[in-house]
């Protein structure tokens, strides 16, 4: 998909993270929902997951690595007919949040987090319009 290699260039340009790098992991259901149980101990499908390699123990190893994001491809054409919004808006969506993770950012951790993350997602959806 050129949609994500394009966006995901332009959210390293936007983030300052120019030289850095991401994967970009496309799955179904079935495969989400077997990482989630593994990673996250919830045995369902989500939309998006992100693995951060640069927290944690071996953060030092590659700093130039960002790390890895997962999307549900069923799940984001389930998520873009109940908003209302195109399979590729959803899937820039996920992008988003998901990179997002990578950088630091958790939504789970209280409500300030939430709204920081929040206020960020909206400014870089935006500015991947232009």
């Amino acid at each position: 998909m050129a949609c994500i290699r394009a966006n995901l260039r332009k959210l390293l340009l936007l983030t300052g993270q120019r030289n850095a790098e991401v994967s970009v992991l496309l799955v179904g259901d079935k495969a989400m929902r077997s990482l989630n149980r593994q990673y996250r101990g919830k045995d369902r499908s989500t939309d998006v997951l992100s693995f951060p390699l640069r927290e944690g123990r071996f953060k030092g190893i590659q700093p130039h690595v960002l790390g890895d994001i997962v999307l549900s491809l069923p799940t984001a054409a389930r998520q873009a007919k109940a908003a209302g919004d195109t399979y590729y808006v959803e899937i820039g969506r996920l992008l988003v949040h998901g990179y997002l993770h990578l950088l630091g950012y958790d939504h789970e951790k209280n409500g300030t987090e939430a709204r920081r993350m929040d206020r960020h997602e909206r400014r870089l959806r935006e500015a991947l319009k232009r």
